[in-house]
């Protein structure tokens, strides 16, 4: 079957020129031309577009293009590499809200009292988690930790949010977390205004992560439909 640019946008609900587009950026092959120069697209280029934007909401606009344009030029394994990337993202995202889920219930649970009403020095906050100045110092150059400085001093004071995002770095640090995740944990944290209101962004947080699963999904039967297409075209 032969497809215009309009029959193409129709089918996917773009329009003619953003399937040029596409064409001019390389996620589909180039149209064959008429002697008049109309581009004449084919069941191959339907396919094309299909898998580029199934990968969109999967793995995102430029990794999609990166993997159509790695596609093309016939490098597979700079494609796949594109994608396990992306899987490899969603499991630490995963890794990150199981992470988030069981600290935020800690902190959620913990009786308001328990928080001090006064900034707190670097000190006195490493005495209450029992670790040294030096740890929570550590964890502020990792990004985990943004205590305010002190005007007149310039020391490190912790306020109470402070405190918070002290003590829950330090019971996933307990849990074996590694750095870099207990930075993102807490930034999310921090979004969000605070432990409550994080607790009660968790459950979209998690369909939005299922959502990108089945996304993924989706996409590589697509992917998988064209790249067969293509593999009988060279047979």
């Amino acid at each position: 079957m032969h497809h215009r640019p309009a029959d193409l946008g129709r089918a996917y609900g773009i329009s003619a020129q953003t399937v040029r587009n596409y064409e001019r950026d390389g996620v589909i092959p180039a149209a064959r031309r008429t002697p008049t120069g109309y581009r004449v697209y084919s069941a191959a280029h339907a396919r094309a577009l299909g898998a580029y934007l199934a990968l969109i909401p999967a793995y995102g606009y430029p990794a999609a293009g990166t993997v159509m344009r790695a596609v093309h030029r016939g490098d597979l394994d700079a494609a796949f590499q594109v994608i396990d990337a992306g899987h490899a993202q969603l499991a630490g995202d995963r890794e990150t809200l199981d992470s988030v889920e069981a600290a935020i219930g800690v902190l959620v649970d913990r009786p308001t009292a328990d928080r001090p009403d006064r900034s707190l020095p670097v000190g006195a906050v490493a005495h209450r988690l029992g670790v040294t100045a030096a740890t929570l110092r550590k964890w502020e150059r990792a990004g985990i930790l943004v205590p305010r400085r002190d005007r007149a001093t310039r020391h490190r004071v912790y306020g109470a949010d402070d405190v918070r995002d002290a003590e829950l770095a330090h019971l996933l640090r307990r849990g074996g977390c590694p750095l870099a995740h207990i930075a993102t944990v807490l930034e999310h944290v921090r979004g969000a205004g605070g432990a409550e209101p994080l607790a009660g962004s968790l459950a979209d947080w998690r369909q939005r992560l299922a959502a990108r699963g089945r996304a993924m999904l989706t996409a590589a039967a697509r992917l998988d439909d064209y790249l067969c297409l293509l593999a009988e075209s060279a047979t």
